[in-house]
């Protein structure tokens, strides 16, 4: 959508997901005094990344999760989370194994499995809530069920995912023998005092879970490409192999980013959640203004909603298509997370208050002219 934006003069964008957010000035300060002064910034690190990155990392998820993970065997720098995930997938994944995914899904997740020659097997959340629903996941799983990739908090819906849901998940992956892939692009990003559970603090499955991490949202790196994969080591050394093969080692001045984000002060980390709960308000309430002609789940985490629209406006892409003609407002069709998501386009609230005021003025325009007197 943003491609085809590029021919729609004067667009406004709810689609990408990149927060309006500068990366905060002392990690720039950082690169910039690293490449000025260390001759090897522009050069390449050893596959798995920077020794002080990786230690550096361990600490954080000692820290925030009480995790222990050795720095020197179960972790790998990547290029971003998405690179870590497709490495992880095509480690994982043969031709014709299956992978669950929870419908609506990350729209690349789907295309990874593809890429692998894997079979994407989805399942439904509930679609009152968003939640997850393991009686529907388990109806799902078969003899050639290899893994589940989970992203959590949930892009494309914002959910969260309680506890107990997150367990009875853990268990049917450890009783059938499947990894769990999870990525946790927006770990940090829970609103309204929502707790964050991860699966990689389940010791009975940790040899099963995968948790693919990044600095793009958390410290407002999108264009820095940088990420981490977190797993035992027996599975991390064949990540590794896929990773050597596609990328040799994330980009040495991003590293640098990535540690002076970590070892510097987080003050911006809770900033930009409370200025992205603001926005989800903002944009929530003027979401509200258009009912009933569109309803929506008001979002736990991450910045996205999902929003319905009335059948009579036509399928997911039909309307985003419109949306982007006749509104000239970016959306992304539902369909391009999976069947769950057919009749609904998915907004982003990563922009500024003043794109977002714009935006969803001229939806409320739209859907007044043409869904009004339906």
């Amino acid at each position: 959508m943003p491609l085809l934006a590029q021919n729609v003069p004067g667009c406004v964008s709810l689609g990408q997901g990149i927060p309006s957010f500068r990366t905060p000035e002392h990690i720039v300060e950082a690169v910039c005094r690293h490449l000025r002064e260390a001759s090897w910034t522009g050069k390449y690190t050893l596959g798995p990344g920077l020794p002080a990155l990786r230690q550096a990392f361990a600490a954080m998820l000692h820290r925030e999760r009480g995790l222990h993970v050795d720095p020197e065997t179960d972790i790998c720098i990547t290029v971003g989370a998405m690179e870590g995930l497709c490495a992880a997938i095509l480690t994982l994944v043969d031709p014709g194994d299956e992978v669950l995914l929870p419908s609506p899904n990350y729209a690349s997740h789907i295309e990874q499995v593809l890429l692998a020659e894997g079979r994407p097997v989805f399942f439904p959340l509930k679609p009152e809530d968003w939640q997850l629903d393991p009686a529907a996941l388990r109806e799902k799983i078969s003899p050639r069920t290899k893994a589940l990739v989970l992203c959590h908090p949930h892009n494309p819906t914002g959910a969260v995912f309680p506890e107990n849901a997150l367990r009875e998940v853990a268990e049917l992956a450890r009783k059938h023998g499947f990894f769990i892939i999870c990525d946790e692009t927006y770990d940090f990003l829970t609103y309204d005092g929502l707790s964050y559970f991860s699966l990689l603090s389940l010791p009975e499955v940790r040899r099963w879970v995968i948790g693919v991490f990044s600095f793009s949202k958390k410290y407002a790196m999108t264009g820095w490409r940088v990420g981490a994969v977190v797993a035992d080591r027996d599975i991390l050394d064949h990540v590794m192999k896929v990773h050597d093969a596609a990328a040799i080692c994330a980009p040495t001045p991003s590293q640098v980013a990535a540690l002076a984000a970590l070892e510097g002060p987080q003050e911006c980390v809770a900033h930009f959640r409370h200025v992205l709960q603001s926005r989800r308000d903002r944009v929530c309430s003027r979401l509200d203004r258009m009912a009933p002609h569109l309803s929506y789940i008001r979002p736990q985490g991450a910045y996205y909603v999902m929003v319905k629209t009335p059948p009579q406006a036509g399928d997911s892409m039909t309307v985003a298509l419109r949306l982007l003609h006749e509104a000239r407002v970016i959306t992304i069709p539902g369909n391009a997370f999976g069947p769950g998501g057919e009749g609904h386009v998915r907004l982003s609230f990563g922009g500024t208050e003043e794109e977002l005021d714009e935006a969803m003025d001229r939806l409320e325009r739209w859907v007044l002219q043409n869904l009004g007197t339906q």
